[in-house]
């Protein structure tokens, strides 16, 4: 039972990372500005199944694909982590312009769910959890981050008046600069286990 619980958070705080809930609600608020409350919840639904789908339907087929490419896990670590790394690297120092008058009918599932909430970062982070700590201990802190994610979207406009303008962005990059950790942890994993002997 320890183990399980061990799996799940040490499979949380790369999903939380990866997510990054904050860094979600300034984009989230600048895309849903003007509509009315029903509609902002419509969106809130759209993108969380959305988001779940992607995220679930990647877990049940990367392996796969790798399979089906001749691609190792060690290679994949390396590679994801390097993603990772650069995908911090850039949220940490991009001024982070974005987008409105985008169709709201479609909103919540793009660009909100994907790749908002769950784009390449998330679908690196989880496939690597995956093979590291098992499925039911990254879908569980997969689906936890996701609650997470939905319950901040919800109380997205709370949580900026609260935070305000640079109080959200900062703890946004504290969590890009945590991701940034973590995507050199795997590169450093993934040279070792491919240093250690053949891929397989």
């Amino acid at each position: 039972m320890a183990g399980i619980v061990d799996g799940f958070w040490l499979c949380f705080v790369p999903l939380f990372a990866a997510l990054n809930p904050i860094s979600v609600v300034p984009t989230f608020n600048s895309l849903v500005e003007g509509l009315p409350p029903e509609r902002v919840r419509r969106i809130v639904a759209q993108s969380m199944i959305t988001a779940t789908a992607v995220a679930l339907a990647f877990l049940a087929v990367g392996k796969a694909i790798f399979n089906l490419l001749g691609v190792s896990v060690a290679d994949f670590m390396v590679a994801g982590g390097l993603l990772l790394f650069i995908i911090s690297l850039r949220n940490l120092v991009a001024s982070d312009p974005h987008r409105t008058g985008l169709a709201d009918d479609t909103l919540g599932a793009v660009p909100i769910g994907v790749p908002l909430i769950v784009g390449p970062a998330t679908l690196t982070t989880t496939i690597l959890l995956l093979d590291q700590h098992g499925a039911a201990a990254t879908i569980a802190a997969l689906l936890g981050n996701l609650l997470i994610v939905g319950a901040t979207l919800h109380f997205a406009a709370r949580i900026q008046r609260a935070l305000g303008q640079s109080g959200a962005k900062a703890l946004a990059k504290i969590a890009e600069l945590l991701l940034a950790a973590i995507a050199v942890k795997i590169i450093r994993h993934g040279l070792e286990t491919l240093a250690a002997g053949p891929a397989g």
